[in-house]
């Protein structure tokens, strides 16, 4: 038999083809090149693992929290050899959980994550199911409590942005609306670092359904809108509040904003339009953060 090039798992196991690498862009978007014969569709968008039910994560923040928070979600992992120093915790809970771990070259890394951002680590993990909206609020504490209605958001930089702004500021949940792709991606994760693991997905049902459970528990709902919208820093903010972000460009849904118990708009020098929308997400929660801590 030959040697495994697997430490950890105790069996001989095959390597697993390596996605190709896509050109990154300021925006998160990647160019799709043609998928090789020995390369999945899905591996060559994104570095995505084999099974869908896993995703392939990469940056040494975004593994340490799962590590941390669920570390029976790791599947897999790769590694330079000049990270095992650093990484003996997680090396020996891998050895003595039969987990599979690989030291790889620099350029396979690079291949493995679809980015050069890897930090010396790439590890392939179980997604974590999102929560129904129901099973979220039965488990809320008592107090204030803030949650994002991502609506249209769709970059993977910008949710990053968002969940490491709404895992400092403490926030709740990402609720996510009933038809929405959105998911957690690698790219999403490592521009979170670590943050992922400290805010939940909830997907919603209907959303007139998703506004009547919500006022239920005492919830109301800010329409975060560019014009005509009342100033954050003026505003008496709830201490159960959820803020309804939505894409940049064609913004959240005209019936949602519509149905909103505020609307809220960020003021400035007026050089810009609007900050990003991860940007404003930061100053929204910031500012309720202040007010309700």
């Amino acid at each position: 038999m030959t040697k495994s090039p697997w430490s950890g798992g105790g069996q001989d196991t095959p390597r697993a083809p390596a996605p190709a690498p896509g050109r990154d862009s300021p925006w998160g978007a990647r160019s799709r090149p043609a998928p090789r014969p020995d390369v999945r569709a899905d591996d060559v968008d994104g570095g995505e693992a084999e099974d869908r039910r896993e995703m392939r994560l990469y940056g040494r923040n975004a593994i340490d929290a799962v590590f941390a928070r669920r570390p029976d979600a790791i599947r897999k992992l790769y590694l330079l050899e000049a990270r095992i120093p650093q990484l003996q915790p997680l090396l020996k809970w891998c050895a003595a959980n039969r987990v599979g771990y690989r030291v790889v070259a620099e350029d396979d890394l690079r291949k493995l994550a679809a980015s050069s951002h890897h930090e010396g680590i790439v590890a392939d993990v179980l997604r974590e199911a999102p929560q129904s909206l129901g099973t979220w609020l039965q488990a809320l504490p008592a107090g204030p409590v803030c949650a994002l209605w991502l609506d249209g958001v769709g970059n993977p930089h910008n949710l990053g942005a968002i969940l490491r702004s709404a895992a400092h500021f403490g926030v709740g949940a990402i609720l996510l609306p009933k038809t929405s792709p959105l998911a957690l991606s690698g790219a999403a994760a490592r521009v979170a670092e670590g943050g992922a693991e400290s805010v939940p997905f909830v997907r919603l049902g209907r959303d007139d359904n998703a506004l009547a459970q919500l006022r239920s528990v005492g919830f109301s709902l800010a329409a975060t809108v560019v014009r005509g919208g009342e100033d954050l820093f003026a505003a008496q903010l709830p201490e159960r509040l959820v803020y309804v972000l939505g894409a940049e460009g064609a913004g959240m849904d005209a019936e949602l904003a519509k149905a909103c118990d505020l609307r809220l708009g960020i003021p400035g020098s007026g050089a810009v339009e609007s900050l990003n929308v991860s940007a404003a997400t930061a100053v929204l929660l910031a500012q309720w953060h202040q007010r309700n801590r």
